[in-house]
């Protein structure tokens, strides 16, 4: 009888595992890419959902450095050395951390990539610049970055968008 339990509990087990392995992650990893004037500027980034939830200053809370995403800190790499709201960034790959409040973020690049901000120094920081925020044109289900031809990238989640530039 308890060979029997023991099967059946580890067969459970079993199939709920495999349940767990064909569902969709909660925040896919995604990119966003473009090259801008023969320079690569590509961001990956795990990309959560609203799912009904209050975002900003609640979820994200104001004033804090955030991740900008999900997972692990999200990844800014440049193919070349670019200006960056007219501040100068070396060619690599860099950890792209923010800090929103309700009209203005920071931007932060940062040196270490890691898994969320919990191990963010200030210290490692390449530059930080300050964008405005604005109410998008649309809601945005799963956040979302993406880069113009222009230049001009753009962090879109909720209700808000958020833009900086790369030259």
């Amino acid at each position: 009888m308890k060979k029997m339990f023991l099967l059946l509990s580890l067969s459970m087990i079993g199939l709920l595992a495999h349940a767990q392995e064909n569902k969709p992650p909660a925040s896919p990893a995604a990119k966003a890419t473009a090259t801008v004037k023969g320079k690569t500027i590509t961001i990956d980034y795990g990309q959560p959902s609203v799912k009904g939830r209050e975002i900003w200053g609640k979820l994200v809370p104001y004033g804090q450095v955030w991740r900008t995403g999900a997972n692990a800190s999200t990844a800014i790499e440049f193919s070349a050395d670019v200006m960056l709201q007219g501040k100068a960034v070396p060619k690599g790959k860099y950890a792209l951390y923010t800090i929103p409040n309700a009209d203005q973020w920071t931007i932060i690049i940062n040196k270490t990539i890691a898994w969320g901000a919990y191990t963010y120094k200030e210290a490692d920081d390449v530059i930080r610049v300050n964008v405005p925020a604005k109410k998008s044109k649309a809601f945005t289900e799963q956040m979302t970055f993406a880069v113009s031809k222009k230049g001009v990238v753009s962090l879109m989640w909720e209700n808000v968008q958020v833009d900086f530039k790369v030259k």
